[in-house]
């Protein structure tokens, strides 16, 4: 007879099958990840856009600007006498 221990009696089979929370578990985890680096690419390229558009503002300094003066005032009407 094989002798009885709790290596034998009490076997652990491997549990290969994922269950329904795993799926889930595993399928949000992916999405989450994906998301983070379409947001991660986003970010480096409008930072890169930024950066390169400060450099170009600060080296090419604009002149005064060219919008419309200021109203100018009627001159005054004579008095009739």
């Amino acid at each position: 007879m094989a002798r009885l221990s709790k290596d034998t009696v009490f076997k652990s089979s491997p549990d290969a099958k994922e269950t329904a929370l795993d799926k889930t578990t595993r399928i949000v985890r992916d999405i989450a990840q994906g998301e983070l680096e379409k947001r991660q690419t986003k970010m480096a390229r409008l930072r890169a856009a930024r950066l390169e558009r400060d450099a170009m503002a600060s080296a090419d300094p604009d002149p005064a600007p060219t919008g419309k003066a200021g109203r100018k005032t009627a001159a005054k009407a004579k008095p009739k006498s």
